[in-house]
């Protein structure tokens, strides 16, 4: 067992992982699409950016919601056309976009990993 019987060093650090995640969001109907675009469980990650770039010839404004494990959920914008908004989150467990008729444009998201060897 490591740290008995003095021998502290025996274990290994833990090592911190990246993931990145990107993909492209499109609502040509009409009305506003409620998009789930990641989901992890609880206890996954331990933190992310999460990004989102609305095209300048979107029509609408464009918002997220990234839910966490440690409190309330956190906004990404309003992301207005033409523009970028990103939010650094702890502990995420799933990403929303809200996309209103005429809205176009690309959404990443790093993630962040802590894995005990």
């Amino acid at each position: 067992m490591c740290g008995s019987n003095g021998m502290g060093g025996c274990c290994p650090p833990a090592q911190t992982f990246q993931e990145r995640i990107c993909g492209n969001f499109n609502n040509p109907g009409i009305g506003v699409i409620d998009q789930v675009v990641f989901n992890a469980p609880i206890g996954d990650y331990i933190e992310g950016t999460f990004e989102i770039f609305n095209s300048a010839s979107s029509s609408g404004v464009v918002t997220g919601t990234v839910n966490t494990s440690v409190g309330p959920s956190v906004g990404v914008g309003p992301v207005p056309p033409g523009n970028t908004f990103a939010s650094a989150v702890r502990n995420p467990t799933s990403f929303s976009l809200d996309i209103p008729a005429g809205s176009s444009g690309t959404y990443c998201i790093t993630l962040y990993k802590r894995v005990l060897a």
